[in-house]
């Protein structure tokens, strides 16, 4: 039986970049089981390694172009947004975690990797947070 679709946080992905071992061979492996991301964890992702990180361009393209090649990603939308709008007022979620699970959900995902939420909460009763450093 094929395993539900997991859809991966951007702080996840940072860790591929971590100087931790532990953690990014941990991220490696999340990364290498495949998923789901959305346009909103790629542009997170190049922002935070160029600003913070002080990658080069040219390294922050190689690591989204794997991603992207290891993903499925899924475009922002108005309904991603809506939806996200009703999950920030009925889970108190930041604006910006809120259209990361809107993305998860509209992907029929049934795991979000994440370490900026809530280890094992269970988002309208199908989509359950995991953190994969826990």
């Amino acid at each position: 039986m094929k395993e539900a679709k997991a859809f991966i946080d951007t702080n996840v992905l940072l860790y591929l970049l971590s100087a931790d071992a532990a953690k990014a061979d941990r991220a490696e492996s999340v990364l290498g089981n495949g998923g789901v991301v959305s346009v909103q964890v790629l542009n997170e992702f190049a922002s935070v390694a160029t600003r913070k990180l002080k990658m080069p361009m040219v390294e922050v393209r190689q690591v989204l172009d794997t991603i992207r090649t290891v993903c499925e990603v899924v475009p922002l939308t108005e309904e991603t947004h809506v939806l996200g709008l009703d999950i920030v007022e009925r889970y108190q979620l930041s604006i910006y975690d809120a259209m990361i699970v809107s993305a998860a959900l509209q992907s029929n995902c049934a795991t979000l990797w994440s370490e900026d939420l809530h280890n094992g909460l269970v988002i309208e009763e199908r989509l359950t947070v995991r953190n994969p450093f826990h």
